[in-house]
């Protein structure tokens, strides 16, 4: 079997997407993005779920992203339904980078609150993407019920995906104000002060909320 210059460089390129150093790694991922091939999109795909550095798992997403939505979608949204984390994550992270609304179908509940942050995060942004024209007010009334979850970083990226829906977001907001859970109500006032500020940082933001809260109010008293 004769194998041409393309096959070689197409075997060297998924070599390189397993070789131990990271930095080979990112040049073949580019490699690969450079010149898209169908039988590249498994093995990016695979490697998404395992590859540990930030910079190259950025890169295979990239590379995804440079094929045919006829190639990538259906591959994606079977590693959406992974067991492994990190699978379900980058698979959220790529499909709102591809922002196919085919993908909306699949942004469900469970996964918008994930018991894994990365994943709950991803979820999150793809969301905010590929929601359709209607559904924003539904979807912003899900994401509040994750208000007052996790750390900082968490915390911001819910802010973010929730003031990315605009308007409609508003009601879901009032409503968390009065939740139970004190993280939640400074979390919501916090949201809120962004959405009607959105030069107000976050740090200086929650902050106030925590102080609003600590001292029995809702935020009403400001509106």
């Amino acid at each position: 079997m004769t194998i041409t210059i393309q096959d070689a460089d197409a075997v060297r390129a998924l070599q390189g997407l397993e070789d131990d150093r990271s930095s080979v790694r990112l040049r073949a991922a580019l490699a690969v993005g450079t010149t898209p091939d169908r039988r590249f999109v498994a093995k990016l795909i695979e490697r998404c779920a395992i590859e540990p550095e930030f910079f190259v798992r950025d890169m295979l997403t990239w590379a995804l992203t440079r094929h045919p939505v006829s190639m990538t979608l259906p591959e994606l949204l079977g590693e959406v339904r992974s067991k492994r984390g990190q699978a379900r994550s980058q698979a959220l992270h790529t499909l709102s980078k591809i922002g196919d609304p085919q993908a909306w179908p699949v942004i469900t509940r469970t996964l918008l609150s994930d018991a894994d942050d990365e994943v709950a995060r991803s979820a999150w942004r793809a969301a905010v993407v590929l929601v359709p024209e209607g559904e924003e007010s539904a979807l912003a009334t899900v994401l509040a019920t994750q208000l007052g979850r996790g750390e900082r970083e968490t915390q911001l990226s819910l802010s973010r995906a929730l003031v990315a829906l605009g308007e409609a977001t508003v009601p879901a907001l009032l409503a968390a104000t009065t939740a139970p859970d004190p993280r939640a109500r400074a979390h919501a006032l916090a949201t809120e002060r962004i959405l009607r500020d959105p030069d107000a940082g976050f740090e200086s933001a929650i902050e106030e909320a925590k102080r609003v809260v600590a001292l029995g109010g809702s935020g009403e008293e400001g509106r």
